[in-house]
């Protein structure tokens, strides 16, 4: 067992999901080496590319509030402090591990894609009465605020 296991939760299932870059049209999983590196950079072993690509674009289908389909995955149960917890050992583990926490706090529904077209970007909602839509207020939001002013004044 892993003594130096990641920290599951919405930190690490937002920056999964933040793999894919909507606005700039990155994606860090498009190749074995993106996907190393981000596991590396979050204690996980990378587990394979495709998989994770996967588990990656249904999770967002999930916060997005679609259902989508995740592979099967074997999260093993383990002895932690207190009580028990997943064990994950790739990246995309982690990430389904870190959604079935959030879930269980009842939590998931903090986590959402941005309501700007064209940015997507995933965020945790950590206002009181949960209901951000974007994931800047300075950025998206002012586009969208002014987007839907031109609309207005234009009919």
């Amino acid at each position: 067992m892993r003594t130096n296991a990641p920290e599951l939760g919405a930190d690490l299932l937002v920056d999964f999901l933040n793999t894919l870059d909507v606005e700039d049209g990155t994606d860090q999983l498009s190749d074995d080496a993106g996907l190393r590196r981000w596991a590396a950079g979050h204690g996980l072993r990378p587990g394979e590319r495709a998989e994770a690509q996967r588990v990656r674009d249904a999770l967002r289908e999930i916060v997005d509030g679609s259902a989508a389909e995740l592979p099967d995955l074997a999260l093993p149960v383990v002895p932690g402090a207190g009580g028990v917890q997943l064990a994950a050992r790739t990246a995309a583990e982690a990430a389904v591990a870190s959604a079935v926490v959030l879930d269980i706090q009842g939590k998931l529904g903090r986590v959402r894609l941005c309501g700007g077209e064209d940015c997507r970007w995933a965020f945790f909602d950590a206002s009181r009465n949960g209901s951000r839509q974007w994931c800047s207020m300075g950025v998206c939001g002012n586009r969208q605020k002014a987007r839907t002013y031109r609309a207005k004044s234009h009919t």
